[in-house]
Formats: C-alpha cells, sequence, structure tokens
C-alpha cells in the first residue's frame, strides 16, 4: 500500500473567473483535491470545514482591500501546515508585511507565471499540469 500518494487539498480563491478557473486547471490533476472559491464569505467557509496543502489566494476579493488577508488569518488557525501563495495586482509594502505575518511564503504580482506558481506547488508535494506534462 503506497503511502506517499496522499491526495493533497489545494484551495484557489479568486474573484477573477478566468485566473481562478486557470488555475484550478493547473492543479487539476491526480493526486490534488481542488477547491475554489470566489468571494471571502465562500473561502472562509471552506477554511472552516477542510484542511488544505496549499492556498492560493488572491489578495482583494470582490472589492474588499483585506479579503487576502482575512483568508490569510483563518488559514493560518485552521490549516497552519499550508504553504500560502498570495496573489495581487496591487503589490505595496504594506500589504507585502501584512502577508508575510500571517504567514504567506509567497507575495506574487499578476500577472503572475503559472510555471512560478507550480514550482512553488512542487515544494510542499501539489502536483500540477506542468509538472504532468513535462513527465510524459
Amino acid at each position: 500500500m503506497k503511502t506517499e500518494a496522499a491526495v493533497k487539498s489545494v484551495l484557489v480563491v479568486e474573484d477573477e473567473q478566468s485566473i481562478r478557473d486557470i488555475l484550478v486547471e493547473l492543479f487539476e490533476v491526480d493526486g490534488n483535491a481542488i477547491t475554489s472559491a470566489e468571494l471571502l464569505p465562500e473561502a472562509l467557509d471552506k477554511l472552516r470545514t477542510q484542511r488544505f496543502d496549499l492556498i492560493v489566494t488572491d489578495l482583494r476579493l470582490g472589492g474588499k482591500r483585506d479579503g487576502g488577508l482575512q483568508v490569510m488569518a483563518l488559514a493560518g488557525m485552521l490549516s497552519p501546515d499550508a504553504m500560502v501563495l498570495v496573489l495581487t495586482a496591487y503589490p505595496d509594502d504594506s500589504n507585502r508585511q501584512a502577508s508575510f505575518r500571517l504567514g504567506a511564503l509567497h507575495f506574487l504580482e499578476k500577472p503572475v507565471d503559472l510555471a512560478t506558481i507550480a514550482n512553488y506547488a512542487a515544494t510542499v508535494g501539489v502536483r500540477t499540469a506542468f509538472a504532468t506534462s513535462l513527465s510524459e
């Protein structure tokens, strides 16, 4: 029985449909359980009901300047071992510092290269479509 093939859980929180779809598609490979949320209340509900290995969140959600920070704060309590990647089109120093204080490991400015996200995901054992296509 293989234990290293444990399913990895990924939460994608992004209010822009096209970006959310691309990120979900990036992680839709065997061995991953993908959950996505468009807005803050939905993301917080998902964090309360499941633990995640990887959380990719937009900083501003549905016009809420601190939406992503709230996602990170709850993730720190409920999924403390998760890698958190923050995506933003508004990369200012106060948001960057707040994100790191709340446990984000990487603060990425949009547009983000998907290969960069895939590389970070790989460090916590989360496979992506990039890794799958490279190994074929």
